[in-house]
């Protein structure tokens, strides 16, 4: 799993697997998932992730 986080747009980005996307679903306004072909999770985006608490490490603290 890879993560990554981008504190100018406030975005998290939770990478499970290389396989290639076959969809994406909208769980809400904020969180999309992106699913394979076998029904694995390819990829987590969580948009206002720290203003909606899924990010709660300020980034200037994060490694």
């Amino acid at each position: 799993m890879k993560a990554g986080y981008n504190s100018s747009d406030d975005i998290l980005v939770l990478h499970f697997t290389d396989k290639p996307v076959a969809r994406e679903v909208s769980q809400d306004w904020n969180l999309n998932i992106a699913y394979a072909d076998d029904g694995c999770i390819v990829e987590i985006v969580i948009l206002d992730a720290q203003a909606s608490g899924a990010c709660p490490i300020p980034q200037h603290t994060m490694a």
